[in-house]
């Protein structure tokens, strides 16, 4: 049983970006799917799919690379908010990762958001990632 199952998909995805492999396998939930969702909005992976194997559900992340695979369109993922030590901020104190380069996921009332799209909601919530 894994305390932090979204630390375990950021590093899943951390190392393989590393290794540079084209997929990656996560077990899946519908928080990171919501992230799998943004990252793929934001241009930082090609695409996922939901594996259904039986009972359990996989989630298969294709990673984005530049022209070669020297060339890493991620450079960086970095869990804020932990089980031992929640992080929250509201629309005005959400933070800007790299000034506005990167993002910051953020999970509010109206779901799980990058920190551009909070801001336009006027909304604030728990800051889950950044991503750069």
């Amino acid at each position: 049983m894994l305390s932090d199952p979204i630390a375990d998909m950021l590093t899943r995805i951390r190392n393989a970006n590393m290794a540079r492999h084209t997929t990656v396998d996560i077990p899946s939930s519908q928080m990171k799917v919501a992230i799998a969702q943004i990252l793929q909005k934001e241009g930082y992976v090609k695409g996922y799919e939901i594996i259904k194997d039986g009972v359990k559900q996989t989630m298969r992340i294709t990673l984005k690379y530049g022209r070669n695979k020297n060339d890493k369109v991620i450079a960086g993922l970095k869990r804020i908010s932990k089980p031992g030590l929640r992080v929250y901020a509201n629309c005005e104190d959400l933070p800007k990762v790299l000034n506005g380069l990167g993002l910051a996921i953020v999970s509010t009332n109206k779901g799980v958001v990058t920190d551009r799209e909070a801001r336009k909601l006027g909304v604030g919530g728990e800051v889950l990632a950044f991503v750069w």
